[in-house]
Parts: C-alpha cells; structure tokens; sequence
C-alpha cells in the first residue's frame, strides 16, 4: 500500500479520475513486479528462457506415441534381438490396450511403415 500511494495521494471524487487513478496505480504495480522478477527469476535473462523453448517444437501426443513405438521396436531388435513377429506382436497388444482414438491412429500409421 505505501509503495504505491494508494492512502493520501488521491481524493477525487469523479468517476473518471477514479479510473485514471486506478490505472495509473496498477501501472506501477506492474513496473514494481516487473522489476522485482527481473531481480529474482533466472527465467528473465535477456530472451534466453524463449530461445531455449522456441527451439522445441509442438508434436502431438499421437506423434509422440508414434515416436516412442518405433524407438522401441529398434530397441528391443537390436539390443534383445527378438523377432520381427514378436515384436509386432508385442507392439500390436500395445495399441489394442490404448483408447480407441489413438488405437485407430496408430494403427494406421503403424501398418504403413
């Protein structure tokens, strides 16, 4: 309260200066949080947390599920040396257990490759 002068140093009365009052008090509260986070957060260096996070990019969780089931199925051939019907086999079971809307996308993108 005392930082942003909210007790003395207004006594308008009309709706209009009330408003700009109120605006011009929550401008400094975020200038006061604004520079309190940059005092605080490691997020806040420079653009360094953006250009970290905009070189990942958005994959869906089917592509995700679909990454995941290749990289097993490499797995368990090159470092358990099952064979290609078992893990087919395996990986078939998989996808039956999911809900049917991923079962129905993996599916199809699994029988094409």
């Amino acid at each position: 309260k005392s930082y942003l002068r909210l007790a003395k140093e207004f006594q308008g009365r009309s709706y209009d200066s009330m408003v700009a009052h109120t605006t011009i008090v929550f401008i400094r509260y975020i200038m006061l949080a604004l520079e309190s986070r940059n005092g605080e957060d490691p997020r806040t260096i420079g653009n360094l947390f953006y250009i970290c996070c905009d070189e990942l990019q958005d994959i869906s969780l089917v592509d995700a599920l679909q990454r995941i089931f290749s990289l097993m199925e490499r797995f368990l051939q090159e470092q358990l040396q099952l064979a290609e019907a078992e893990i087919r086999k395996l990986i078939d079971y998989l996808i039956s257990n999911l809900p049917s809307f991923f079962k129905e996308r993996l599916a199809a993108c699994y029988c094409e490759s």
